[in-house]
């Protein structure tokens, strides 16, 4: 593998060498990336490999987003659970003498812990997106103009299918005072400052 720099003289690419350039290039027939075997021979297998690289990043942002998912449902199995139990106690509780058990459940904590089989997945989805996001930062240390493009517009397809904005916002009905209005925390609405 031959190894030039854009400010050498050309190789004689009349061979079919591979041409791995460490500075900024435009190089399209005879690049290679990542190895001798990904070998752009046309213009065609390299506008191939452009789209497959937006799709690799795009599949980068699906790996993130699963990692979300799959803790956001671990946390809702928990709450459910967590509920469940919440009710059974504070049911017990109210057919008990007792009246402070009832203020007891509400200050109390409870921590989650994942089973080592929900670890696994946790740890196999983090392994997953942390491999690819390297073999993409490989792809970009090769310095090709196009693969760069193409890594941003996988990164922003992949945002935008995968990363939509849903906040929730709990609504406060007309007339109530807010928290400021009655003597809140002070703070604002970044939470910062009044």
């Amino acid at each position: 593998m031959s190894h030039h720099s854009s400010g050498s003289t050309a190789p004689n690419t009349a061979n079919g060498e591979c041409i791995s350039e460490m500075l900024w290039n435009w190089t399209v027939v005879d690049a290679c990336f990542l190895s001798s075997s990904w070998h752009i021979k046309s213009n065609a297998m390299f506008a191939a490999s452009c789209i497959g690289i937006a799709l690799l990043v795009v599949c980068l942002e699906v790996l993130r987003r699963a990692g979300k998912e799959h803790d956001a449902y671990l946390q809702r199995q928990f709450t459910r659970h967590l509920r469940r139990r919440q009710r059974s106690l504070l049911s017990s509780a109210a057919d008990c003498c007792e009246p402070g058990a009832r203020g007891a459940l509400s200050s109390a904590y409870a921590t989650f812990r994942a089973s080592p089989l929900q670890q696994l997945c946790r740890a196999l989805l983090h392994g997953a997106t942390v491999g690819l996001a390297y073999i993409v930062m490989l792809l970009a240390m090769h310095y090709n103009g196009y693969v760069i493009i193409s890594i941003v517009l996988g990164a922003v397809v992949g945002k935008f299918l995968c990363d939509w904005m849903v906040l929730r916002v709990p609504y406060s009905g007309v007339g109530e005072k807010s928290e400021r209005d009655t003597g809140g925390d002070g703070a604002g609405p970044t939470g910062c400052c009044a």
